[in-house]
């Protein structure tokens, strides 16, 4: 029998976005999965659909929760499943055949197999492709997305449950050390498994100063050696960094900027 897959989808006052990703769920050619729906006391009418759909739910719940980590971490202990994938609302599987494709990769012992997202941007579909490789420095400034990753289920209980205690960077917390520091397996498949909603809480510019302070502290907590490098590459991310790595490839360029940079401290006053 194929690995069951659970499928784990958090809402909070996102009614239109949940009835989207229920129907892309329902939708799978694939059956072998279940479908749990953490609701966090909505009040926009997500329940009464939640109620319509009830059929199609291994498990649901509606009641207030703590924040994104806490619902998702009620989903992980009532799964079933040998893998987890977290669907928010507003997030969709990318096709009916989907969960069909991805099932012969699920049988290998492989802790974390990630595909590739789809970002819903204003002007139309972005395709995020993810590396086949991993690093230290591929999380420094990024992420995987957790709605392409089937996480092996045992993984929760050998490392740790999502950190409660952030509102933003827990998933990359737990990639981070799951892949970094316990060394787990993993693998890419070069399939698009989701749109992804990008309004979701973690894509909000003005939240990003959150989860870099959450990050931080992760790397405090596991990484210390590497709080300096961190710092550098925040450096090196911003928009001033990319432009100066941009001149700096750039041969032409870079000799100007140098040779202006040379002027300047030529006319500087001399420290006497």
């Amino acid at each position: 029998m194929d690995p069951l897959i659970s499928i784990i989808t958090i809402n909070y006052n996102n009614k239109t976005g949940l009835h989207k990703t229920i129907k892309s769920v329902i939708d799978q050619t694939n059956k072998n999965f279940e479908f749990i729906v953490i609701d966090g006391a909505s009040t926009d009418g997500s329940t009464a659909l939640i109620a319509l759909y009830q059929e199609h739910f291994t498990y649901k719940v509606s009641e207030p929760d703590k924040g994104i980590y806490q619902a998702m971490n009620k989903g992980i202990k009532m799964a079933k499943g040998q893998f987890l994938l977290f669907l928010n609302s507003g997030d969709t599987l990318s096709n009916s055949t989907i969960l069909h494709q991805v099932t012969p990769y699920l049988y290998s012992s492989t802790g974390i197999i990630y595909g590739n997202s789809a970002y819903l941007e204003p002007n139309g579909k972005v395709i995020r492709t993810y590396p086949d490789e991993l690093s230290f420095d591929f999380f420094f400034s990024q992420n995987l997305s957790h709605q392409a990753s089937f996480i092996r289920k045992s993984l929760f209980t050998e490392l740790f449950l999502y950190n409660e205690d952030y509102k933003i960077a827990s998933d990359w917390e737990f990639f981070m050390y799951a892949i970094c520091k316990a060394n787990i397996a993993y693998r890419h498949i070069d399939l698009v498994i989701c749109d992804y909603d990008v309004s979701g809480i973690s894509s909000i510019t003005t939240n990003h100063k959150v989860m870099n302070e959450e990050r931080r502290l992760t790397l405090e907590k596991y990484f210390p050696l590497f709080i300096k490098d961190y710092e550098k590459m925040k450096v090196f991310n911003s928009k001033r960094g990319r432009h100066f790595l941009y001149i700096q490839k750039h041969n032409f360029a870079y000799k100007i900027l140098k040779g202006m940079m040379n002027l300047i401290l030529y006319f500087l006053p001399k420290a006497k």
